[in-house]
């Protein structure tokens, strides 16, 4: 028998390690042993909640994945099988779980964070010290990192010579579930533990729907219309346009291979060239989530360091009031707000507004990355350290292939171009709702009076943009020791 470790891949299709296709290519693994290959023995599958990862969680991706685990485990159970779910330190629990079922081998995904690297690693130990085998396959991305390098042969820091090669590199198909006789029926019933069993509080925000089912449908509405404009749409907030696959891809429920082939369809069955060029684009967001997770595996570090060495130390301030109104979409900014307000909802945030806001807090706050990169990682479902990270970093100016430090996001005019109807801001800033888009853009512009007639509930901005921008320049000239002794 072998066990099937189940992590970030809430799913039971196109999913490697559970179910590796026979064919004449031998699957590859992690370290010298084979990898599994259909046909070989029964499939025991486990989820386990290791407390030292849920150290690292929050309730809106713990939500995520309860859920999902409900939707896995009836599908495993109209099979005649079932899904173990199992608290503990995962190398204890694997290796008990080992020795109950006579198992000779555990398969799993490889991680790629720092964090789960080390978890594998501890696991292996465990499993090796009783005889039991260890699969790894690499499953969350289409090309491992190592695959994809300079001509030198070092992992890329700048995403679009990265992409132009993942571009064109031959992607696997995806592959079908094990089927019904390959899975194996534990003897007893574990309960999926609830938040509260866990520790954790209900999440302010009302969380995506998980599963595979979900994730699937949202796949095929993406593929079936919006795609098509999402080249001239996805910076519209308010358009709808783009997949809302991220908590998805972030925890599995969906297949990297699932998704590309069904993209790829899209862009065979595109009307025009315009829509065509719309698949790509959506392509590139694709190799850019990989790009990140190559980041991330050479330098794990950058979760609490910077990528890129300045001379000197960047002199962030340390401003609770600011980033308490930051946090709460209280800064005075209606598009900063929004965005804010949008993920205290939903646990969610448009992917144009996050870098709006992280240009706000780093740039306009003046406030380090890392107290934005771990507010999203408490508030967001759909957090993975790599896209995160990258996402941050850039805003601020220290990450790979960042944006450059003199290039500063105008929060109003960043306002005015992609929410020029105010239709976004108005959703989630209930305060300007019935106000007119142009007063709402000229908010900061306006005087107090003139606030206080338009809405008097909505607060005044906390900075003045301009100002903050040329503190921001001085800020990074220092940094860069290029500032005058002056």
């Amino acid at each position: 028998m072998r066990l099937h470790w189940h992590r970030t891949d809430l799913r039971p299709s196109d999913n490697l390690p559970l179910s590796t296709v026979d064919s004449d290519e031998e699957p590859r693994s992690s370290g010298n042993r084979r990898a599994p290959r259909a046909g070989d023995e029964p499939i025991l599958p486990v989820y386990v909640f290791d407390p030292r990862i849920l150290d690292h969680a929050a309730p809106p991706r713990i939500a995520f994945v309860i859920d999902s685990l409900e939707r896995l485990r009836e599908w495993y159970r109209t099979r005649e099988s079932d899904l173990l779910v199992v608290r503990g330190s995962a190398p204890e629990e694997l290796a008990r779980l080992a020795d109950a079922y006579d198992a000779d081998a555990v398969s799993w995904a490889q991680a790629y964070s720092g964090l789960g690297r080390r978890r594998d690693q501890r696991v292996r130990e465990r499993l090796d010290a009783d005889g039991v085998e260890s699969h790894t396959l690499h499953d969350h991305l289409h090309h491992e990192p190592g695959s994809i390098t300079t001509n030198e042969g070092e992992p890329y820091s700048v995403y679009s010579y990265f992409w132009k090669k993942w571009r064109d590199r031959e992607k696997r198909e995806s592959v079908p579930a094990p089927g019904a006789d390959r899975l194996a029926a534990p003897d007893r019933d574990t309960p999926i533990p609830t938040l509260d069993d866990l520790g954790f509080e209900e999440p302010e925000a009302t969380v995506p729907t998980g599963g595979y089912e979900e994730a699937r449908h949202r796949l095929n509405e993406f593929c079936s219309g919006p795609i098509y404009r999402y080249e001239r749409a996805r910076d519209r907030p308010a358009a709808d346009a783009t997949s809302r696959l991220s908590p998805h891809l972030t925890h599995g429920t969906v297949g990297v291979r699932t998704v590309h082939d069904r993209v790829v369809r899209a862009r065979e069955d595109a009307p025009d060239a315009d829509a065509r060029e719309a698949v790509e684009t959506f392509r590139g967001e694709l190799a850019w989530r990989e790009f990140y997770h190559h980041v991330l595996y050479f330098n794990p570090e950058v979760v609490t360091e910077n990528y890129r060495d300045y001379e000197n130390d960047i002199e962030w301030r340390d401003d609770a009031g600011e980033l308490r109104a930051w946090r709460n979409g209280e800064t005075g900014y209606p598009i900063v707000d929004a965005g804010m307000r949008q993920l205290r909802e939903e646990a969610y945030m448009h992917n144009r507004v996050r870098m709006i806001v992280a240009s706000f807090l780093t740039k306009d706050l003046l406030i380090d990355w890392r107290e934005g990169y771990d507010w999203f990682r408490r508030k967001l479902a759909d957090h993975n350290p790599a896209n995160d990270n990258g996402g941050w970093q850039w805003a601020a100016s220290t990450g790979t292939d960042a944006q450059p430090y003199f290039r500063i996001f105008n929060p109003t005019t960043q306002g005015e171009r992609h929410d020029p109807d105010a239709e976004y801001i108005r959703e989630y800033v209930p305060e300007l709702r019935g106000v007119d888009p142009d007063l709402i853009h000229d908010w900061t512009d306006l005087s107090p009076t003139q606030r206080r007639r338009t809405a008097p509930d909505y607060p005044a901005p906390i900075v003045d943009h301009g100002d903050r921008r040329e503190r921001a320049l001085a800020m990074f000239e220092r940094a860069r020791g290029e500032a005058d002794d002056d």
